[in-house]
């Protein structure tokens, strides 16, 4: 059947680059877009979605999409003295540890974050979890559930399983934290990720690609990020690894390596056009670093881009930690591929897009430092150019059949003045109205067909208490829930 779906403004692909086409349509068959254009009669039999007062666009790529419910909704609130119970204490890691969730309770979790992906707009994902409540990082198992919840939703998604020699600890309250270790759970973390990515690969399914996900780089040996090099040139996968998103890590490596993140990138052979590197934001030449660098000759920016790498930039997820990339026109003029993510709660990129847009003024102190189309192509060309995937990203003939059309006919919107402009000062990723990946309908007026979201949402507050109890037993002072994660003001007093 042909599907054709209509929108008062449609972003389509054009000459290179995305153009603004008013009163349009896209026409569909199968999994394929065959048309886009103004609106035309249709055929006896075709389709119609007429989505009204929207803007069209081609979906939304998330290269760190959240698929957890505790990662950064509060661990971005506390001072230094206090977030020392936020890490694994040294006895936990030695002693104590375990999965703090069921099998199940994890499963519903990857359900209920898909549904939130789909919600805000994201047709395709890599998910990102915290390890936090595990005993060390995902299973095979873990891998086969998460596509499994891909799958009946009908995301598009590049799945793996996490794995990590090492673990960021408190030995003790006072001190610093430290990475304690463990490699023979790193190579047989490897391990289960190269079985499940080829699991994956002979399931077959055209929705779900294989991709390996270490978890951060100063959890992982240089023998570890060797063979995940190796083994993702034998498997023809990408690799994220996250770097470059912090002091911790620099520390780290100079003093047990004498290494730079991007010396080591390079060094084990990673540093290459199928690594992508969330957040990138401490370089050797940002202001996070002076102190930091040395003698390093290097320009970190400029080998990121001779080497084809792309960046997964996170604009919400920065700030929230106080951070900002220096910056996006920077990166952007030094030839470096950009997509974005949202890597925390909520998996907003409508939101992270306007976040983005207004800090680069900022860094930059210029008002068109970054225009709202450079996020909004970041968001959807530049996560294809990430993945080497021409079929995603725009809507042109031949493409795949991903779309998202964003309401803008709401009072609180205001005045329409430009779509996209007004998308992302007014809107946000709540805004969907209408989303398609592969020709499918995935979200239809705000829903998710054949989601129960009220006994969803039960389920995940309960989860998710469940895991806040648990940070009082990892935590170095073993301190009780409201003195470890307090109110933001007292209790009332009767």
């Amino acid at each position: 059947m042909t599907l054709r779906v209509r929108a008062d403004h449609v972003v389509a692909f054009q000459d290179g680059g995305h153009v603004l086409l008013p009163d349009g349509e896209v026409v569909i068959d199968g999994d394929v877009v065959t048309a886009v254009g103004p609106r035309t009669s249709p055929n006896p039999g075709d389709e119609v979605i007429d989505t009204g007062a929207s803007v069209l666009l081609p979906g939304l790529i998330d290269l760190d999409a959240l698929a957890d419910i505790d990662h950064a909704v509060f661990d971005s609130c506390w001072g230094a003295a206090h977030s020392v119970g936020l890490d694994w204490s040294a006895d936990w890691f030695h002693q104590r540890r375990r999965d703090v969730l069921t099998r199940a309770e994890r499963r519903l979790v990857r359900h209920y974050a898909f549904v939130q992906l789909l919600l805000h707009g994201v047709t395709t994902a890599m998910p990102i979890a915290a390890e936090t409540h595990s005993a060390w990082a995902e299973t095979f198992d873990d891998g086969v559930d998460m596509a499994r919840a891909a799958s009946k939703l009908g995301l598009r998604a590049y799945l793996g399983t996490s794995y990590r020699a090492g673990v960021r600890v408190r030995p003790d309250a006072t001190g610093p934290a430290t990475v304690a270790w463990n490699e023979e759970l790193g190579s047989a973390g490897l391990a289960d990720a190269v079985g499940f990515a080829e699991w994956l690969g002979a399931l077959d399914d055209p929705l779900l690609r294989p991709v390996l996900l270490p978890c951060r780089i100063e959890t992982l040996t240089p023998k570890l990020m060797t063979a995940t090099a190796a083994a993702a040139a034998r498997l023809g996968t990408k690799v994220r690894l996250h770097c470059l998103q912090g002091r911790f890590e620099w520390t780290q490596l100079a003093e047990r390596y004498g290494r730079t993140p991007v010396q080591l990138l390079r060094e084990t052979g990673l540093l290459g056009p199928d690594l992508l590197v969330p957040h990138a934001i401490y370089l050797n030449s940002s202001r996070y670093t002076t102190d930091l660098v040395g003698d390093d000759p290097d320009d970190d920016l400029r080998a990121l881009a001779d080497a084809g790498v792309a960046i997964v930039h996170c604009p919400l997820t920065s700030v929230r930690y106080g951070a900002a990339l220096e910056s996006f026109g920077r990166y952007r003029a030094a030839g470096v591929t950009i997509a974005l993510g949202t890597d925390s709660f909520p998996p907003d990129l409508v939101r992270g897009m306007d976040y983005g847009v207004n800090i680069a003024k900022l860094v930059d102190g210029r008002l068109d430092a970054a225009p709202a189309g450079a996020y909004l192509t970041a968001a959807t060309l530049g996560g294809a150019r990430a993945l080497g995937r021409a079929d995603l990203g725009r809507l042109a003939v031949g493409a795949a059949a991903d779309l998202v059309a964003f309401s803008l006919d709401d009072l609180r919107d205001g005045v329409l003045e430009d779509p996209i402009r007004t998308l992302l000062a007014s809107g946000s990723g709540r805004s969907v109205r209408l989303s398609v990946i592969a020709g499918r309908v995935v979200v239809r007026d705000g829903v998710v067909p054949g989601v129960d979201v009220a006994a969803l949402r039960a389920e995940a507050q309960r989860i998710f208490d469940k895991l806040l109890r648990a940070y009082s037993e990892r935590d170095v002072l073993r301190r009780a829930r409201p003195e470890l994660l307090p109110p933001e003001f007292p209790a009332f007093r009767r």
